[in-house]
């Protein structure tokens, strides 16, 4: 599989869906808004491996699904792994 580069991946809207959801949770947790860019830059280290796994094997395994715009939090990927 080719590997996804930081650029292609930032152009998915679900993408950037999950990068607010982490920098809301993020600046609750330190009680200060992190920015974007920081945001952007800890969840693509924490969790876009996981994201890029996740969404191509609903992919392959569901063709029609795939198709759809759903977004997932972060939470529901580690709910499935266990």
């Amino acid at each position: 599989m080719a590997k996804i580069t930081p650029e292609e991946l930032l152009k998915d809207k679900r993408v950037i869906e999950e990068i607010q959801r982490h920098l809301w949770l993020e600046s609750e947790r330190v009680g200060f808004n992190i920015g974007f860019g920081k945001a952007t830059e800890d969840w693509m280290k924490k969790f876009s491996a996981e994201w890029i796994r996740y969404n191509r094997l609903n992919a392959a395994s569901n063709p029609a699904r795939s198709t759809k715009k759903k977004s997932r939090s972060a939470k529901s990927y580690f709910q499935e792994t266990r």
